[in-house]
Parts: C-alpha cells; structure tokens; sequence
C-alpha cells in the first residue's frame, strides 16, 4: 500500500534532440538554453528542490554530457573566481552544484516521454514520485508542485498539472475531461486526449508538464503501446489508470492559474526570456524602458 508514502523523488526527462532550436542545439543540450543568466533545465531543478523533492533523477541522451556539468563542481573555475574577489558569481556557480544530488539515466532510443518515465522505474521503486518537464517554468512565487504532492497524498492516485487555455490552442497540448470533486481544490479526470482536434476536444483545459505519479503508472506503461507519433505516451498510460479501479488507480488534477513560460518554441522562448529578465532587480526596469521606446 503505497498511500501515505511522501514524495521525495523527481524524475526530469531531458533527452529530447531539440530539433525546433537547430542549429543551436547541434552541440548543446536545449535544456541548456539560457533564460537570462541560468539554463532552463536549473530553474526546473530548482523547483523541484523548493517543494522538498530531495532525490533528483533526470532521464538523458546523447551529447548531454552538460547538463551533468553545469550541476557538477568546477574546481578551477570556482578557485578563478574566488582570488578576483568575484563573490557574487562564485556564489551562483556554486549554487547549481549544491542543488541537491542529481543521478543520470540515459534514454537509449527516443521512445517518447512515457518510455523516459518508464526509464526511471529502477531508481523510484515502490514510491509516488514527481515528473518535472523542461519546457514548461513555472515561476518560482507561484505554488504548484508542493500543492500536487498535497493533492497526491490526500488520494493515493496521480496528479498532472492543468491551465486553461484558448480553445484555438488545444490541439497543441493534451487535453483532459474533468469532473469537480466537492468540497475540494482539485477536479477528478475522466478523460485525457493528446493533441485533439478543435472539434474533438472535450475542454479547453491543457495538461502541462507537471506530474505527480502514483508507481502502479510503471506496470500501465510496460504495456502501453506506441501512440501518436509511434512513441509510447504517458499520457495514454494515465488514460488507463484514470478508469482503474485497482490500487493506484484514478488521476486527479490541480488547474494552475499562476505564471508559467512556455520555452518548448522559439518565440515562447523569447517570451519567457523577457518576462524572466524584466523583473530582475539589476536591470528590469531598465529593459522595460527599453522596450518601450523600441515598440514605439
């Protein structure tokens, strides 16, 4: 009986190639991408470490050496820094590689994101865990994970993460039908469809890339066949668990109306790149200025 057991796992996939940022990503990991001064993949990290998460797992690839030396230390480069008196830098360098202790598993074929959390299974065990996408930040005022691993605890299922959305836009994301559940602050999943068409779409509700799982998805996933794209979706997986009955069954989801960045394409990358970078202190007001005397 797994209910009651407290998360303290996070599973990151980040294998993906980052084809929509080519040529950029030819040699560096998208998750390495900066969102000002820090990759993408930290402030993800950085999340997962603010809601208590203290085993931290990220599913990787090919040439993603980086992402397992930026959280590393850099003796050399700390001792650099620390004899120019540049306390400040040496202080957020050192920052990425006290995070937490990070384990790598790699991918070894792109099978999608329910085969990357499937890859995890040896390292979670018998225990809900967190699963934490790249591309979706979530701003770090804003409580989402903390309240997922509440919301976890209290029904012994899984979580995932879900906003509203434009009902133009849903074909871009998975898509859930939800009932409420009275008396409480999350709604009960009936039905998830990935990429639905317009017409087809039972809501305008988005799954983002939140989740907070309940182990028995990893049984559901070893027998859940390839899907849209021929790659083995979670969210096809989670399908199966929100009509089961057994132990672990149903899904459960928190609707987020905080701020997120969505850096899964290039011009929400630059969104997020200037909504991150417009309200630090040293240069926020600066840039925003700016900005205005460019619009006009």
């Amino acid at each position: 009986m797994t209910l009651g057991k407290p998360v303290t796992k996070a599973v990151i996939p980040a294998a993906g190639l980052g084809t929509r940022f080519l040529p950029a990503t030819k040699a560096m990991p998208k998750e390495m991408l900066p969102v000002v001064d820090r990759p993408a993949i930290q402030y993800v990290v950085e999340e997962a470490v603010r809601a208590g998460l203290t085993d931290l797992l990220m599913i990787t690839g090919r040439q993603k050496r980086a992402l397992e030396d930026h959280f590393d230390r850099e003796p050399h480069l700390e001792r650099t820094l620390e004899l120019k008196g540049d306390l400040d830098r040496l202080d957020a360098v050192r920052h990425a590689s006290r995070l937490g202790p990070l384990h790598y598993v790699r991918q070894g074929d792109p099978k999608g994101l329910g085969h990357a959390v499937l890859c995890a299974r040896q390292h979670v065990g018998d225990e809900p865990f967190a699963v934490l996408l790249g591309d979706d930040l979530i701003d770090e005022r804003d409580e989402l994970l903390s309240t997922m691993i509440e919301v976890q605890a209290r029904t012994g299922g899984s979580v995932i993460a879900l906003i509203e959305v434009d009902p133009t836009e849903i074909s871009a994301y998975g898509c859930a039908d939800v009932s409420p559940v009275e008396g409480q602050d999350h709604v009960r999943v009936n039905c998830l469809v990935e990429k639905p068409s317009i017409a087809d779409a039972p809501s305008n509700l988005a799954v983002i890339g939140r989740y907070v799982l309940h182990p028995a998805v990893f049984d559901v996933l070893e027998e859940t066949r390839p899907g849209r794209g021929g790659e083995i979706q979670l969210t096809d997986a989670l399908q199966t668990l929100a009509s089961s009955d057994c132990e672990g069954g149903g899904v459960y989801g928190v609707v987020f109306k905080g701020r997120r960045y969505d850096t899964g394409d290039k011009l929400s990358y630059l969104k997020a790149v200037i909504s991150i970078a417009s309200e630090r202190v040293e240069f926020g007001e600066e840039l925003k200025a700016w900005m205005k005397a460019f619009v006009s």
